[in-house]
């Protein structure tokens, strides 16, 4: 019975590693997709090449 309880456990935080993985992702897509619009509106380039390229390492499979 204690086996069966340390796995469910172990499972159970893995589950909440994971959920809070992808949550730390997303928000991280959204600064770096906001700051590229931003360096859009200021015509700033370089910063736009930077975020993009950023994003682009961060969304690859």
């Amino acid at each position: 019975m204690d086996k069966m309880k340390v796995n469910y456990e172990a499972m159970l935080g893995l589950v909440a590693e994971m959920v809070l993985d992808e949550a730390l992702l997303q928000f991280r897509k959204e600064r770096i997709c906001a700051a590229i619009d931003e360096a859009l509106a200021v015509g700033d380039e370089r910063t736009f090449h930077r975020l993009a390229s950023e994003l682009k390492t961060i969304t690859a499979p």
